[in-house]
């Protein structure tokens, strides 16, 4: 009785799993509250950072243990009531050995996946498809987008009392401070370049589930790319103390079908609002139908 008990547990848990990622899926990722972990990663090299993030635990928390184990033997067997006399030696060849040679040995383990995730973050594995300029400024961030007919838009963060206008009163979807008026629109399973600079101060152009962050400094082009593996909504956040409204500074990334990116590009060369109106009406209308469904 006890297992019939405990699988239905664990059905029912796999269930509500399996709801909450399906709802998760059409909302991408953002920052949560009390969250200690990394976003749920939306490109394989995050998947990356985030293995090495786990990897280098197998050598922080023994380290840290055998340390603090250390410094309680010192504590109890070494204080004074207990060894009256210290001890005078000042040199132990065996100690000395392991203490340099150990370090040495895990700092290669270390090093050599570091370097081996430092080339793939800065090798894209094809041709970029899309090229997109991000230039930060003093607190927003103007996007260009480069093909045939190039055009550019002004990405804020949404005022509240513009919600209602933007149609992004749903703030699980749209959260305050997060959301922004126009969002930058790539399409699914495509890499994109990201040439990134700044017109005043020193920005961040930064993504999480992406895996990305790359400075924005006046006078200099950075670049950085990304392949983006599910449709979404996406949030970042200028990562550098760029001045007082460094805070209002986000960044949003919407990832849609290649079909809905054409559509979408088509008419933002011309209007930028519409388009996102449209696009909107179409996700809104697509997930509406895939909810019923269910």
């Amino acid at each position: 009785m006890r297992k019939f008990l405990a699988s239905a547990e664990f059905l029912a848990g796999a269930a509500a799993s399996a709801v909450l990622f399906s709802s998760a899926a059409a909302r991408a990722d953002q920052p949560r509250d009390w969250e200690v972990t990394f976003q749920a990663p939306a490109t394989d090299m995050m998947r990356q950072i985030e293995r090495f993030g786990n990897y280098t635990m197998w050598f922080i928390v023994p380290i840290t243990i055998l340390v603090l184990a250390l410094l309680l033997v010192c504590i109890v067997r070494f204080r004074a009531s207990a060894n009256p006399v210290p001890s005078r030696t000042s040199h132990n060849t065996l100690i000395e050995v392991i203490w340099t040679v150990g370090p040495v040995i895990v700092l290669l383990l270390i090093a050599i996946p570091s370097f081996q995730l430092l080339t793939a973050q800065y090798t894209p594995p094809e041709e970029a498809k899309l090229t997109v300029k991000a230039t930060g400024n003093q607190w927003n961030w103007d996007y260009e987008y480069q093909v045939d007919k190039s055009f550019s838009f002004n990405s804020a963060v949404l005022q509240d009392a513009d919600r209602a206008k933007a149609g992004k009163e749903d703030r699980a979807l749209y959260p305050r401070l997060l959301a922004v008026d126009n969002e930058l629109v790539v399409p699914v399973n495509t890499t994109t370049r990201v040439l990134i600079t700044a017109t005043d101060v020193i920005h961040s152009f930064a993504v999480p589930s992406f895996g990305i962050k790359m400075d924005a400094v006046p006078g200099r082009t950075n670049e950085t790319w990304f392949k983006a593996e599910k449709e979404g909504l996406y949030y970042g956040q200028c990562s550098q103390l760029c001045g007082k409204d460094h805070a209002f500074m986000p960044i949003a990334v919407r990832v849609v079908s290649d079909a809905q990116f054409k559509t979408w590009l088509e008419t933002a060369k011309t209007d930028v609002p519409a388009a996102n109106k449209a696009l909107m009406a179409e996700i809104d209308g697509t997930n509406k139908v895939a909810a019923a469904g269910n």
